[in-house]
C-alpha cells in the first residue's frame, strides 16, 4: 500500500499513516526499512496487518515518486552557489 506520514513521534519513535477515512495507521521505528524516522507528509509504501491495537504498518519504506532513485527530492540537482547585490 501507499500513503502520507500523518504524524510522527520522535520521543516514542513511532507514528501514525494516514488511511483515507478509516482508522489511522500505526507505524513503529523498527518496521522502518533503511531510514530511522519519517517526516509528515512524507509518502510511504508498506504492508498493512492487524494487531491487538488496530492497524499496523510494517516494512514501511521512502517512496520515490516520479520514479526517481535520486536521493534529491524530485528531479532537482543542488544549485550552485551565486553572488548577489543587495539593496
Amino acid at each position: 500500500m501507499q500513503t502520507v506520514v500523518k504524524k510522527w513521534f520522535h520521543d516514542k519513535d513511532s507514528g501514525f499513516l494516514d488511511n483515507g477515512g478509516g482508522p489511522d495507521i500505526m507505524v513503529r521505528k523498527a518496521e522502518l526499512v533503511n531510514c530511522q524516522f519519517l517526516k509528515v507528509g512524507a509518502t510511504v509504501e508498506f504492508e498493512c496487518h492487524t494487531g491487538k491495537q488496530g492497524l499496523i504498518a510494517k516494512n514501511v519504506k521512502l517512496s520515490h515518486q516520479n520514479g526517481s532513485n535520486s536521493p534529491h527530492k524530485g528531479n532537482r540537482s543542488p544549485k550552485a552557489f551565486r553572488f548577489g547585490v543587495m539593496t
